[in-house]
């Protein structure tokens, strides 16, 4: 898999509804068929692949992650846990083992958000966050159409993308953080994701010549960026060690080294796991925005383009993985997750938990990911011991 998209530097560029992501879901459909699934593909372009249980008519166990990457991403990042998945199921058959429960094995469509936002819209529009036309109308940098590009690969299926009953849901995922690493553990047991608010902030102000203009009568939209910027890093620190601040993006209008620029648009990313302490931040940086904007003398306008609400995983699969990874003598803690993942959409409408394996440096969204064979292998065999565990009636 990781061949598709590969980059100079070892990484992945294999971003939703390019032809590198075709080329992933072909390969995915294919390895799925010759395990013996069955592929159905959703309106959104979610893949799943259904393996039968004794009672079939049983609420399945559904497991997977996503096959998209970043633009610079890595190796690990999603694709381990529908790989891990698949793995499962290959060994199941090789051990002639059949579940009580249907599984499914799933790969989410455009989970990372890099190319469309916002994130996770595959398991999102299933989970009733977006609705579908919502979905399909996106457009990315270039202005291509969400819709159009899931028809030009081929992979807009006509299933309707809404959940259907499971017993159970798992993700195995690279920690992409060091807690794992730095503890020595090799399982974290994931008991919930933080919660995150995606912000553009735009600054208009005036544009005019960077020499005869002087300081004092510009309305200059920096003036207020570089505040505004500072005061973020200030929440989160003020809020250690889970609050957190990314500033990923700045569009700056018109662009030109020798003009004052008279518009400028920020993305904020803020993140704590606690709904009250999130919205608090949220506030706080709203307010300053403004005070900064009316001091500067530009105007602002604050825009939400995305809110995941901290979710808590089921409690009694978040200790189910926690006995598994102990019945293999696996070295394991529980941890909250700092990154989203489908699974926050999931856990709406299905009992939910994650395993996670740790990264080296906890280094992720970067084409130097990496994660020991043994770990994987690891994360690997919890996700077997659990989904067997599950898979019963």
């Amino acid at each position: 898999m990781a061949r598709i998209g590969a980059t100079v530097a070892g990484g992945c560029n294999r971003q939703a509804l390019t032809d590198e992501d075709r080329r992933g879901r072909d390969l995915f459909v294919d390895w799925a068929r010759a395990a013996h699934g069955v592929v159905r593909i959703d309106e959104i372009g979610n893949l799943y692949a259904r393996w039968p249980g004794r009672r079939d008519e049983a609420a399945p166990v559904l497991i997977g992650s996503h096959l998209d990457t970043q633009a610079t991403g890595g190796r690990f990042d999603g694709v381990y846990g529908v790989l891990a998945g698949l793995e499962v199921l290959r060994t199941l058959a090789d051990h002639r083992l059949v579940t009580d429960r249907p599984i499914e094995l799933v790969s989410w469509t455009n989970e990372e958000g890099c190319r469309f936002a916002p994130a996770m819209l595959g398991s999102g529009v299933v989970a009733g966050v977006f609705d579908i036309d919502y979905a399909l109308g996106r457009s990315d940098r270039d202005g291509r159409v969400f819709g159009e590009e899931l028809a030009r690969i081929g992979y807009r299926g006509r299933t309707p993308a809404r959940a259907i009953a499971y017993a159970a849901a798992f993700e195995a995922h690279i920690e992409q953080g060091p807690i794992l690493e730095a503890s020595g553990s090799t399982i974290g047991v994931v008991t919930g994701i933080q919660g995150a608010y995606w912000l553009d902030v735009a600054l208009t102000g005036q544009a005019c010549h960077a020499g005869p203009t002087p300081m004092e009568s510009r309305r200059d939209p920096w003036r207020a960026a570089a505040p505004i910027i500072e005061r973020a890093y200030e929440l989160s620190a003020a809020l250690a060690p889970w609050g957190r601040t990314t500033i990923g993006d700045v569009k700056i209008r018109p662009g030109s080294r020798n003009t004052v620029p008279d518009r400028l648009v920020l993305s904020f990313d803020l993140r704590h796991p606690d709904a009250a302490q999130l919205d608090a931040m949220v506030a706080t940086f709203r307010a300053f925005v403004a005070e900064s904007a009316a001091r500067a003398r530009v105007d602002a306008v604050v825009d939400t383009v995305w809110h995941m609400p901290p979710t808590q995983f089921d409690p009694g699969l978040v200790a189910l993985v926690e006995r598994s990874a102990a019945a293999l003598g696996f070295r394991h803690e529980r941890i909250v997750s700092g990154a989203g993942h489908d699974s926050l959409y999931v856990a709406k409408f299905a009992p939910t938990a994650m395993i996670f394996v740790p990264c080296r440096d906890g280094l992720s969204h970067n084409e130097a990911e990496y994660a020991k064979p043994e770990d994987l292998e690891a994360g690997a065999n919890v996700l077997l011991q659990t989904v067997w565990a599950a898979a019963r009636v």
